[in-house]
Order: C-alpha cells, then sequence, then structure tokens
C-alpha cells in the first residue's frame, strides 16, 4: 500500500502531521507493507530564490494583522506541536522559496533517502532555525543524511529534477488539493491537513481492507450459534 503525502518544508501543520502519520503507522499492523512517498508542494513559489526575510511579520501582513496579533496565533500552533513531541519556535522563523528543497528531495529520493532528508529538513527548519532555502544549506543538510555533496550541488545548478517538482505540484492540484498536508492512500483516499492520527489509521484499515478482501474457502463442519454447547 502506498501513502502519498504532499507537503512543504516550512509548512508547521506539516511536520505535525508527519509526526501523526508516523503514530498512525505504529498502530498499523500491516505497517511493514506501507511505502511513504514525500510529494512536493510549494505554498508560495512567489518569492524569489535566494531571497529570505522574517516569518512573523510577512504572515502578520498576510492576514492582515499586527505582530503582536501574530505572536498568540503560532504560540497556539506551537502547543500542538508539543503535543506531537516537535519543539517550534515560529515567531523566529524565516521564510523563502523551497523550490531548492524539494529538487533536494528529488534527488535524496534517487538514493533511497528521500524520508531522511525530509525529516531532516522540518527539523532543522522548525527546530533548529537552520536556513532551508541557499544551496550550501541545503547541500550540508543533505549530507548529513549521507546525500553526496558534489552531486547535490551538480542537481540544484542544472535544475535537473525541476521537472519533478512541477508534475507533483500538478498532480496535487488534478487531485483537489488546496492545502498541505495533503494524504493521498493508493489514489483512492484523500486526508486533509494534519488529521487526527486515529483517522489517519481508520484511512489505512479500510484501504487495506479493500485491497485484501477475506477470501473464503468451502464450509466444513462447524457450530452455529449455540448447537456445540457443551
Amino acid at each position: 500500500m502506498q501513502v502519498e503525502v504532499w507537503s512543504d518544508v516550512v509548512c508547521p501543520w506539516c511536520y505535525i502531521g508527519k509526526r501523526r502519520l508516523e503514530s498512525a503507522l505504529e498502530k498499523f499492523p500491516h505497517r511493514d507493507q506501507v511505502e511513504v512517498v514525500w510529494r512536493s508542494f510549494q505554498l508560495d513559489p512567489s518569492v524569489p530564490e535566494g531571497e529570505t526575510h522574517p516569518t512573523l511579520p510577512a504572515l502578520a501582513a498576510k492576514y492582515g494583522r499586527s505582530v503582536d496579533e501574530m505572536r498568540p496565533m503560532m504560540e497556539q500552533v506551537e502547543q500542538v506541536a508539543a503535543g506531537e513531541g516537535l519543539e517550534y519556535h515560529l515567531a523566529d522563523g524565516i521564510s523563502g522559496n523551497t523550490l531548492p528543497a524539494h529538487e533536494m528531495l528529488h534527488l535524496a529520493a534517487e538514493h533511497g533517502l528521500r524520508n531522511q532528508l525530509k525529516e531532516r529538513l522540518l527539523h532543522a527548519h522548525f527546530e533548529e532555525g537552520r536556513s532551508v532555502f541557499d544551496v550550501d544549506s541545503l547541500v550540508a543538510l543533505g549530507a548529513e543524511v549521507g546525500v553526496d555533496e558534489t552531486e547535490a550541488r551538480e542537481a540544484l545548478a542544472d535544475r535537473r529534477y525541476l521537472a519533478a517538482v512541477r508534475e507533483d505540484g500538478a498532480t496535487a492540484q488534478a487531485l483537489g488539493a488546496t492545502g498541505v498536508p495533503f494524504f493521498v492512500v493508493d489514489r483512492k483516499y484523500g486526508a486533509a491537513g494534519a488529521q487526527p492520527a486515529e483517522l489517519l489509521l481508520q484511512i489505512l484499515e479500510r484501504a487495506w481492507a479493500e485491497a485484501n478482501p477475506l477470501i473464503t474457502v468451502p464450509a466444513a463442519e462447524g457450530c452455529a450459534d449455540d448447537s456445540c454447547a457443551i
């Protein structure tokens, strides 16, 4: 069974959703037969590549609120994240174009390291306050999980994974995704947002049951109701 997750590395709810999916998989008896595939989704592709800006005032301006009004909203998200074992520092964060980060994730996938790099980028951005926007930072973070530095620089320079990132975005749009995280199980079931682990587990169980219907054999001797009571 395949679980595809569209997300962005600067989406606070995406990291929360990742933890909730992991919690659901821990309780799913067939978790060893589930492939999780991380798909690319850019929340704000309009930001010029290479530029960064403080997140707090940018979000305040986006939602037409003051910085002081925005802080408690961020704190609420931090509290939710803490419930999943994550330590956010949203008011101190920086934002930028995540296209290179998504290209790096596709490179990592070629070497079976996409899951490791996804976690590393999310952790770096939300819990360490590190940049996930410039080439040097991405190459260094990739190297930490086993992505070759020279290959990473070449891939980011020649944009060999740009088409793959664009294709992920187009597929998300075709599937009706308007935000992230967006979970899709076997291209049959979709769940938008950082759904509770219990709901994600229900979706996994339902998809598994439909893909693996009960197989019966001809009836043999047995008991019905209390006909075999001693």
